[in-house]
């Protein structure tokens, strides 16, 4: 259908809505994706004792991570895209904290490519939130 308006023919059609959500494109969302994946697996080897404990903690901590990024992504606006990844980053910390903590009660034998990976992803995180504010403040 097309309709007419000042002059200028305007398709009735809109335009095709996005197929997948923003926070798929992500690189830091995709890594924290596999980071959860890593969490899981090192938590499975920890003492049934722990699991509503530190496995619990540490769990919920990493699922925070990659849910933040994707939360911030479909806000829309770059502030607050900036406040949930900013979240996303203290979930990492704690996760980092929690780290330390299993490895130092043995219930992680090595804890060294977890912590790679979360440097890593720590360092993407600063990367995404600082270029997010200071385009959030151009545009302001």
């Amino acid at each position: 259908m097309t309709v007419q308006v000042s002059g200028q023919a305007v398709s009735g059609e809109r335009k095709k809505p996005r197929q997948q959500p923003r926070h798929y494109d992500l690189d830091v969302w995709k890594d924290a994706m596999r980071l959860v994946r890593e969490i899981y697996r090192a938590t499975t080897e920890f003492p049934e004792h722990e699991r509503f404990g530190l496995t619990s903690q540490m769990r919920r901590a990493a699922v925070s991570v990659p849910s933040n990024i994707a939360e911030g992504a479909a806000r829309g606006g770059r502030t607050e895209l900036v406040r949930f990844l900013t979240i996303a980053r203290g979930s990492l910390a704690e996760l980092d904290t929690q780290l330390w903590i299993a490895r130092d009660l043995g219930f992680l034998d090595e804890a060294q490519p977890l912590q790679s990976m979360l440097q890593l992803l720590n360092a993407r995180l600063n990367a995404l939130i600082n270029v997010n504010r200071t385009r959030a403040k151009v545009s302001q």
